[in-house]
């Protein structure tokens, strides 16, 4: 994780996404899944903040939670 934030700090960004944005992260999560075939988690973060106008902490927070989760889902 060292690309990305610490635990605590990426639960309290989450947290503060559907105030801040809106939307809820299920549906950011279900953007990025639609979104393009992007490998690299910069090129992710890019691709969303440029498409969608986000702050670069919360674009880099929904990727790597879509990262986490997708993870979690190969594991089972």
């Amino acid at each position: 994780m060292s690309h990305v934030f610490s635990a605590e700090t990426h639960r309290n960004l989450l947290a503060r996404i559907p105030h801040c944005t809106g939307r809820e992260i299920s549906d950011w999560l279900r953007t990025v899944d639609e979104g393009p075939a992007l490998f690299r988690f910069e090129e992710k973060v890019s691709w969303l903040r440029a498409e969608h106008d986000l702050a670069y902490g919360h674009a880099k927070a929904i990727i790597h939670e879509y990262d986490l989760r997708r993870a979690a889902r190969n594991l089972r």
